[in-house]
């Protein structure tokens, strides 16, 4: 059975699931057969693997670093919120159901024997697990029926690292404040605490650390830096929403819906020399952008109310009026129609108006599409025309149907298609998905933009129409890219963790 480790933080955000890709990736440079795993996650970043099932992102970054192909066994509960007290809870990459919190807390430790089949198939696959905890172990409200933090660490048997965040100070109060909280047993099975995000000189923090190792009995095995490196978020605690509004030669402004899901659809963007990627929330952000991105969202018919409260709506509609790009993507091209409607009460229940982009009717349902696809832009009109004829790849993952009426043409022909309950792919001819109208385009297929002659293809359009000669901008290949970025990411912890330390502890283990 494979070796364990765990990866626990003070709190949210501390940098857990990075130092945990980066351990992945060590391991993997150090020639073991190396795993993430991840029994719960609450995140709106998701991913479908090759069989259509639904994980969190996170779980496949860190799969990606480890070298290995995402596994739904790697996050056998996903819970997607789906407003502040509630969530779609997937289980094994099948949703079972909508609960509210304490629905939830009172049925989860029913899931048990779901993580942990997940967990030994993993065991008896690879030589490594790095698991992930979530939040902070010393959510006293929480601990009783734990099965993501110490409760996990107990049914693995895993020696825990823990975490804390000193960007945002007070780090010594988080580790040692953390370390109180715990019970006995669980503070004895702490082997490890790491600082991360240090700026400075670490000689600063000397009689700092030497006071903890005191008081907590724990050593410290590293001091890690706030690392400059980009790699894909898990959910909306991340930096990139509250980054640089400086406009670019290119300038990309996607909508920050409230509930926004798979924004790393347009991380592509992020690589490109003299292209600015922004996210705004108001009608004082936007600008004058070159193009419009509405994004993926958990809530479709929640977020457009808030879209027309908040007056995007308006501000989106007055720059598709005068020609300027718009482009949806799943929930965001869902509210691009005339028509949402949920009679089963999906989403809320009732009718609402859409924008009144495209001649088209979303009826939402109880079934969720999951799969990938393949395929090509179909000929396609607008400043976006030169993306015709261009293959792509990506998966949808939704509830709703999109009946879309005349006067549109199609965006994309896709092949290979396996959505839940699809009839356009009983005979095996795929299917065809979204579609376009003058420079307004829409789809339901994340990842649209990952490939380099997509990305590559939207900017030089967009430069065009501006009149400019974007030639020295280019594109990255960007599963290369991401490739460069994890070996970033472990030759930096190589510095500044003790790997000999992490080693004796992962090979002592809990007895």
């Amino acid at each position: 059975m494979a070796k364990v480790i765990m990866v626990q933080g003070t709190m949210s955000n501390v940098g857990k699931s990075l130092l945990t890709a980066g351990l992945c990736r060590i391991f993997k440079q150090d020639g073991y057969k190396v795993a993430p795993f991840k029994s719960q996650n609450m995140a709106l970043n998701s991913y479908i693997t090759e069989e259509g099932l639904e994980m969190g992102r996170a779980q496949v970054m860190q799969a990606e670093a480890a070298g290995i192909a995402p596994s739904v066994c790697m996050n056998p509960i996903l819970l997607k919120p789906t407003n502040d007290v509630g969530s779609q809870v997937i289980v094994n990459g099948e949703v079972i159901g909508n609960m509210k919190a304490r629905e939830y807390f009172a049925y989860k430790k029913k899931l048990i024997p779901d993580v942990m089949k997940a967990f030994q198939k993993l065991s008896g696959e690879y030589d490594i697990i790095v698991i992930e905890g979530a939040g902070s172990p010393a959510e006293i409200n929480l601990k009783s029926d734990d099965i993501v933090n110490m409760g996990m660490a107990k049914l693995a048997k895993a020696p825990v690292l823990l975490v804390g965040d000193i960007d945002r100070g007070g780090v010594f109060a988080q580790l040692i404040g953390t370390v109180m909280l715990l019970e006995e047993d669980e503070r004895a099975m702490v082997k490890g605490l790491i600082i991360n995000k240090f700026r400075g000189d670490k000689t600063i923090l000397e009689p700092g650390i030497g006071m903890l190792e005191n008081r907590a009995g724990i050593p410290v095995v590293g001091v890690a830096p706030y690392l400059h490196i980009q790699v894909e978020d898990e959910d909306s605690l991340t930096e990139r929403f509250s980054g640089n509004q400086e406009v670019g030669l290119i300038d990309i402004a996607v909508i920050r819906l409230p509930r926004i899901s798979n924004f790393t659809d347009f991380n592509p963007f992020e690589n490109m020399e003299g292209v600015s990627l922004r996210y705004v929330g108001s009608v004082s952000e936007l600008k004058n952008p070159d193009m419009i991105i509405l994004p993926g969202t958990k809530s479709t018919m929640e977020d457009l109310r808030w879209l027309r409260q908040s007056g995007l709506e308006a501000a989106v509609l007055k720059a598709a009026a005068a020609g300027k790009v718009v482009f949806g993507v799943c929930g965001g091209y869902q509210m691009m129609g005339e028509i949402l409607n949920d009679p089963q009460g999906v989403e809320g229940g009732g009718m609402m108006r859409g924008m009144g982009l495209f001649p088209m009717e979303t009826l939402f349902a109880g079934e969720k599409t999951r799969t990938r696809v393949n395929g090509t832009f179909g000929q396609i009109e607008g400043i976006l025309a030169g993306l015709s004829g261009e293959p792509l790849s990506g998966y949808e993952i939704h509830m709703g149907v999109t009946s879309l009426q005349e006067n549109c043409c199609i965006l994309t022909s896709l092949e290979n298609y396996a959505a839940v309950k699809d009839a356009a792919d009983a005979d095996g001819r795929g299917k065809t998905d979204g579609a376009c109208r003058g420079n307004v385009y829409g789809t339901y297929v994340h990842g649209i933009f990952d490939r380099e002659n997509v990305a590559k293809a939207v900017v030089t359009a967009l430069g065009r129409a501006k009149g400019l000669d974007v030639s020295q901008i280019t594109a990255v290949d960007f599963a290369a890219f991401k490739e460069s970025q994890y070996d970033i990411l472990a030759a930096e912890l190589r510095r500044h963790l003790d790997m000999k330390k992490i080693y004796e502890i992962l090979e002592e283990g809990i007895a």
